[in-house]
């Protein structure tokens, strides 16, 4: 294994990517200010174009403030299948090329490199790689290549738009100190304005605090902070596997044949699945509905779909995949689903049609599950024909 000051990381982002994909798809909006979001103007900005951003246009803003702020703007409705195709599209050509690499989000991804220098020049990979991305899908990606994942997220930030950057070994401190806190990941509104109440705009300033005042402060998150500002940072680069999945199935204490009951224990093992998801800030790219018939044959079908932690489109596409499935007039033993392809990811990006007051709902419901437990809030249709849903437990596999 490499030590950190061996390690080199090549962090790549794909610029914009929403807004580049429709571009791609109708080069009429090249250059335009373009808001991607709901379609109402209770609807919120999914992402913007960078000539939207200069507005003061950013992502979960309210459409109704957005044209405001940008009144000539266009704004269309997200459409998250062909994201997650060119996604889909991206990895492969990493994959086809990297020795290792993890898939963070939709749109981002880290590969570690170490080693590879002695034979091919860690540099030029990159730029060949970044070369062939833009040739064969046609979007813009900017990267940032250093000695760890934070610089090199760092760096990939100062290279936007469609740019390149390298931070060498021993320049790390140097290239961080001029930069705003804000750049540093996981500085969010609170962290900063707790900081610049200290006085405290720049990473230089905040490199200097000492450690320990820095976890008086703000916990374990001011020590990581400090270590982030002194450049440090040895989280691993987690290879990227589709086969990761979490599943949930349950086996029947009497074979069955009631296909609204089973079509209401499906929808209940989804929903509770779709916010085990969110917790984990994850979002998934595939579906799978199982059944075992009461001989014992047991019988899949799998649906690739938008990445999405979305529990109405996951309740539908498995009521969905349960009815194309189920088709014996056989009682069933064992009913099954299993959400895999999963990514980093935030539920935000699947609400291109929701309004605020239906996001508002979202986040409220899963605050009452984080708190109380996921049987906290259930939908009325999970609970069936007026019998007690079960208790579900999913479990993660790798």
């Amino acid at each position: 294994m490499p030590t950190p000051q061996q390690r080199t990381v090549l962090h790549l982002d794909l610029d914009a990517f929403f807004v580049s994909v429709e571009v791609l798809r109708d080069s009429r909006l090249r250059g335009l200010p373009l808001i991607i979001g709901g379609s109402s103007d209770r609807g919120v900005v999914a992402s913007c174009s960078y000539e939207a951003r200069k507005f003061g246009v950013h992502s979960a803003m309210p459409i109704r403030m957005a044209k405001r702020l940008c009144p000539d703007a266009t704004i269309i409705s997200g459409d998250m299948e062909a994201y997650s195709r060119y996604s889909r599209l991206i990895t492969d050509i990493i994959r086809d090329s990297a020795p290792s690499f993890e898939k963070s989000s939709i749109d981002e991804f880290y590969l570690d490199l170490s080693g590879m220098d002695r034979f091919f020049g860690n540099w030029k990979w990159s730029l060949e790689l970044r070369d062939t991305i833009i040739r064969e899908s046609g979007l813009p990606i900017s990267f940032g290549l250093s000695t760890n994942k934070m610089i090199a997220k760092v760096a990939t930030g100062e290279a936007k738009p469609n740019g390149k950057l390298h931070v060498p070994q021993g320049t790390e401190r140097p290239f961080l100190d001029p930069l705003s806190i804000r750049k540093i990941p996981m500085v969010g509104n609170k962290t900063y304005r707790t900081l610049r109440n200290m006085g405290v705009q720049y990473v230089m300033t905040l490199r200097q605090i000492p450690r320990d005042m820095m976890e008086r402060l703000l916990g374990q998150s001011g020590r990581i902070l400090w270590q982030r500002a002194n450049a440090i940072d040895d989280t691993p680069v987690v290879p990227y596997t589709e086969a990761k999945s979490i599943s949930t199935e349950m086996t029947f204490e009497q074979d069955t044949i009631n296909v609204q009951r089973m079509r209401s224990l499906l929808l209940g093992m989804t929903e509770k699945l779709g916010f085990k998801l969110r917790q984990q800030q994850r979002l998934t790219g595939c579906i799978t509905v199982k059944l075992r018939y009461a001989n014992f044959d047991t019988v899949t079908r799998q649906l690739t779909i938008p990445y999405t932690a979305n529990d109405q489109l996951l309740i539908q596409k498995a009521i969905e995949l349960f009815d194309r499935l189920y088709d014996r007039r056989m009682r069933i033993r064992l009913l099954g689903v299993r959400f895999s392809h999963l990514i980093q990811g935030h539920h935000q990006i699947n609400l291109f049609h929701d309004t605020q007051k239906e996001i508002q709902l979202y986040q409220a419901m899963d605050r009452m599950k984080r708190k109380y437990g996921a049987q906290a809030i259930l939908r009325a249709k999970a609970l069936g024909e007026g019998r007690q849903r079960p208790d579900i437990n999913p479990f993660m596999k790798g």
